[in-house]
């Protein structure tokens, strides 16, 4: 999930795509495991779309060059800009000549998927994976009933951004490790700090991505799946400690105005820039957004951490990204495979989608080879992406998405609206009979 006009046009639109059947060479069908294939391509060209702003220029030459000097075939690399791009790949992907290989945010590939757009690459797991454990949050919304359906390419993560310098001032000058020593910080910071209108840590009730983190982190879940049907699970007892625990720490920390409200009105890295908080839960990219917004913030200011919860670990973080996923009617699904292979490969995540572009790369493993080379500041964002969760691997999860439920089911629970129980029993039944669609 990478832009929000994504979500919220992918559940109406993804019914333009009709069923297709596997073609090419590549496709085994048989489930078994496979090596993807090492077939040569003189003369044929195998046309790719990319994401504007997804991967830099030297990245993606790198990858069509190691894929021409292994095949022999050609690149026709495609940006792609936001606009419109559901619809746009929506009827790509049930015509012919269609691109061969497609740039998708990660929850957009089970509605793709479920309506036969994309190629299952189960046979070929392994050998993608190329011995490296991908990233749970990118991994398992490509993974559509047990089969795969696209490879992870890269992350981005939520971390917490903390003003140093106000924590300081309270008495605390090391990044906590535990929900005790954060509440303890915390509780520091706003016996410092008085103000009706400043927030020890900003966090608004409608910030759902934040408050599931309290619910996985309670071991709770968003809906389980019994054969091809999703049933809601927020009335389980994990899921309803987890909202309770959002419920604690929102109203403890964040103003009471904000437990009706979501991150942009009004914009949490503005007040974080205005002095109006010390601490937000945001992507990486606020930093530069709260340094724009106050050039007097260095970056020594700013310190990262992932946000650590009640169970003693570090909260399941949900990750927004990319995954590649082939077209079912690609002319070539052999050429197709190799060249996804290589864009997530070992070395080019390492030394380009890392090295080079700065995202959070697709596995464990490249999450720690990168370690060495990461700034204090990354180092909270890619810690916390170690540990992920995703929405549902369900076609119709962006309508959830879309109306906007998910976001009221934390703000009633933090403004006390309702209870916890009532909200989720609501809920539950709304998230039930959406995925069902």
């Amino acid at each position: 999930m990478r832009r929000a006009v994504i979500a919220l046009s992918t559940a109406a639109l993804l019914t333009t795509l009709t069923a297709c059947s596997s073609g090419g060479s590549g496709a085994t069908g048989s489930g078994e495991p496979a090596t993807v294939p090492t077939t040569r391509g003189e003369g044929k060209t195998l046309t790719v779309w990319v994401m504007d702003g997804d991967y830099t220029e030297p990245t993606l030459k790198a990858v069509n060059d190691a894929f021409t000097q292994a095949t022999g075939a050609q690149v026709d690399l495609q940006i792609q800009q936001w606009e419109g791009i559901t619809t746009k790949i929506s009827t790509a992907l049930s015509t012919t000549g269609t691109p061969d290989v497609l740039d998708l945010g990660n929850t957009q590939v089970p509605g793709y998927a479920a309506n036969g757009g994309l190629l299952d690459l189960t046979p070929y797991q392994a050998d993608l994976q190329q011995g490296r454990t991908w990233l749970a949050g990118l991994a398992e919304p490509a993974t559509v009933d047990g089969a795969l359906y696209a490879v992870p390419g890269f992350a981005g993560a939520r971390a917490v951004i903390y003003n140093k310098k106000t924590w300081a001032a309270a008495g605390v000058t090391q990044a906590p490790s535990s929900y005790a020593e954060l509440t303890s910080a915390l509780d520091k910071v706003k016996g410092a700090n008085p103000a009706a209108d400043f927030a020890p840590f900003y966090l608004p009730g409608q910030y759902w991505y934040a408050g599931l983190q309290f619910v996985w982190d309670a071991g709770g879940a968003i809906a389980a799946q019994s054969g091809t049907s999703w049933k809601g699970s927020f009335s389980s007892p994990e899921a309803q400690k987890g909202l309770a625990d959002f419920k604690t720490f929102q109203n403890a920390y964040s103003t009471a105005a904000s437990r009706t409200l979501d991150t942009l009105s009004p914009d949490q890295t503005q007040l974080f820039a205005d002095g109006k908080t010390s601490a937000i839960l945001a992507t990486a990219g606020s930093i530069g957004l709260i340094q724009k917004a106050n050039p007097q913030i260095k970056t020594e200011d700013i310190g990262t951490f992932p946000l650590p919860g009640t169970s003693g670990k570090n909260q399941p973080v949900m990750l927004g990204g990319s995954d590649w996923g082939i077209a079912t009617k690609s002319d070539d699904h052999d050429l197709a495979l190799q060249w996804t292979k290589i864009a997530a490969s070992p070395a080019m995540q390492d030394k380009y989608v890392f090295g080079t572009d700065g995202w959070i790369p697709n596995s464990t493993e490249g999450i720690q080879a990168a370690q060495p080379s990461l700034s204090e500041q990354q180092k909270g964002f890619f810690t916390a992406a170690l540990t992920s969760k995703a929405t549902p691997a369900a076609a119709q999860w962006p309508t959830v998405e879309g109306d906007k439920s998910v976001n009221q089911l934390f703000s009633s629970v933090a403004s006390g609206a309702k209870s916890p129980a009532a909200a989720a029993a609501e809920f539950d039944a709304h998230l039930t009979s959406t995925l069902a669609g």
